[in-house]
């Protein structure tokens, strides 16, 4: 990069890195005012940038938003994806404790990895996530729902015994759990009195990972 380029921030990746302030901002703008209090302006203000420059690369709030929650959703569900396909791709099936790990890890090291910066996405994943609104479902269909069947079918095929219905009825149970621990909040470390800590993830995947396939092998019809 020319010594002019690095002074006006004109090289490569500037569009990239000003998008990503930006995406950054509005996950905290959205976390604290929630999708119908964040205005525009303030995204901007927080960002560092004029607010003509959001609408020159998102156009609406909603697209924002929807930007916001695809590079984050990206993030997990294409780890998430790539960790289920490695455990398939050799010749012995996988037990039922490697596919629930492959489904929480990437979501708990990633809340852990954004609590450092206040955990704002992930405050708003676990509104958003439980919201009836038509926006909010169409996101989570278009960028959750993908991944959500491909973790039904793992488990389906890991417990023949376990039937369709029963399959989403776990993946659904064990979603909750996670959304609940993406969240560090500290919660645990003050009902144990310092024993538990939500920001260790080896220890939450240590507990949670037997608790969810106890809950799955509970559902498997004899």
């Amino acid at each position: 990069m020319s010594s002019h380029a690095a002074r006006t921030g004109s090289g490569p990746g500037q569009g990239e890195s000003r998008q990503d302030a930006i995406l950054d901002a509005a996950e905290r703008v959205f976390a604290a005012d929630g999708y119908q209090g964040a205005a525009m302006r303030a995204i901007a203000e927080a960002a560092g940038v004029a607010q003509g420059l959001i609408h020159y690369h998102f156009k609406t709030k909603e697209k924002l938003f929807e930007a916001m929650v695809v590079r984050r959703s990206g993030q997990i569900n294409e780890r998430r994806a790539a960790l289920v396909a490695d455990l398939f791709a050799h010749g012995d099936p996988p037990r039922l404790e490697q596919i629930v790990e492959a489904l929480f890890r990437p979501t708990i090291e990633t809340g852990l990895d954004l609590a450092r910066d206040g955990g704002a996405f992930a405050r708003i994943l676990v509104s958003f996530a439980n919201s009836a609104d038509p926006r909010d479902q169409r996101l989570i269909e278009i960028h959750y729902d993908p991944i959500a069947q491909t973790f039904i079918e793992a488990l389906m095929r890991i417990e023949p015994g376990l039937s369709r219905a029963d399959a989403v009825w776990a993946y659904m149970f064990a979603i909750g759990v996670g959304m609940t621990m993406m969240a560090k909040t500290g919660r645990p470390k003050r009902l144990s009195g310092g024993v538990c800590d939500d920001g260790d993830a080896e220890a939450m995947l240590s507990r949670i990972v037997p608790f969810i396939c106890g809950g799955v092998r509970a559902l498997v019809e004899e």
